[in-house]
């Protein structure tokens, strides 16, 4: 299966927008035969911290929500992130997963909560598996993919690609992203795709190099720092 990556700039706390970049990033992929292609992190508003807490009209109301619709008839499966309406006060940073018919797969809500998100985010509490095309996925937002358990677990559950939606910014983000998600895959001897945001991104400039690694650690394709697009690779079934 080919598998891409996304990096883009979003416009902030815009769903309707975003939505229909993240459509024209998912039709880039399509179109160089990719199968799935994951988004990154709050795709769908930018990471907007204070305007999300603020209006509650910008988290989805679940896996059908019609600003979902650019994406999920876009005729390739999906893998967005963004704030979900839960059960309580607060929403989730949630993974939503949906097939190349639009159909809905699976919804994963970040368990690792970074700094500032644990006062207007819910916690996740399980983990987040599927499969497509005969290969078995595991799921990890940003700040989760710091505590190897989450991906350690999909790997002992049958799962051989990790799929990370992420925000590193410039920096000291720039290090992080260059060693947490290859010892991952190390590690637990997964395909780490990541998928991250390039440009102004709240208050950070996320550093793009959305990328595949190996099972081995090694970069099958990476993305530049500065270019909003999509990156593909080939995972073995």
């Amino acid at each position: 299966m080919r598998i891409a990556a996304a990096q883009l700039t979003c416009v902030p706390a815009d769903v309707d927008a975003n939505s229909a970049k993240a459509a024209a990033l998912a039709a880039a992929a399509r179109d160089q035969g990719a199968e799935l292609v994951v988004l990154p992190e709050l795709a769908l508003t930018g990471y907007e911290i204070e305007a999300l807490t603020a209006d509650p009209g910008l988290w989805l109301t679940g896996p059908d929500d019609p600003r979902l619709d650019p994406l999920r008839s876009a005729g390739i499966a999906t893998a967005v992130n963004a704030a979900l309406r839960t059960d309580g006060p607060l929403p989730a940073i949630a993974t939503l997963v949906h097939d190349a018919d639009g159909a809905h797969v699976t919804t994963y809500a970040k368990q690792h909560l970074f700094e500032h998100e644990r006062d207007a985010f819910a916690p996740g509490t399980v983990d987040g598996r599927f499969t497509l095309g005969g290969i078995r996925f595991c799921l990890g937002v940003c700040f989760d993919n710091h505590f190897p358990d989450l991906p350690g677990r999909g790997a002992a559950d049958g799962c051989t690609v990790h799929l990370a939606s992420s925000l590193y910014g410039t920096g000291a983000g720039v290090a992080e992203r260059t060693t947490v998600y290859p010892g991952i895959a190390k590690e637990h001897g997964l395909y780490v795709v990541l998928a991250n945001h390039v440009g102004p991104a709240g208050p950070w400039t996320g550093c793009g190099g959305a990328a595949v690694w190996a099972p081995d650690g090694s970069a099958v394709v990476e993305a530049d720092d500065h270019t909003q697009g999509v990156v593909t690779a080939e995972v073995p079934a």
